[in-house]
């Protein structure tokens, strides 16, 4: 059973723990095992040459943050326009 979940959720999942919650609170509210949150956190936040530094680091973490508003505004935008 590969890719049960989708990269938004992925991406909301590890926007929590970079905003503060811890892996195993994250992993006991989403049901996903802490080992399967760590594999995520290491391929969406740390940089492609599989360093972390600061700069890198931050950037990434914020185009995360970026693409996550943007699929909910994508998906806001198809609701009001249902309603319009």
């Amino acid at each position: 059973m590969r890719n049960k979940y989708d990269l938004t959720f992925k991406k909301e999942v590890i926007r929590k723990y970079l905003s503060g919650q811890t892996m195993a609170a994250i992993s006991r509210e989403s049901g996903v095992n802490e080992n399967v949150l760590y594999r995520w956190k290491q391929k969406m936040v740390t940089t492609t040459d599989g360093e972390a530094d600061g700069e890198k680091l931050e950037m990434r973490k914020r185009i995360m943050e970026l693409e996550i508003e943007n699929d909910i505004l994508k998906k806001a935008a198809l609701i009001f326009g249902r309603n319009g």
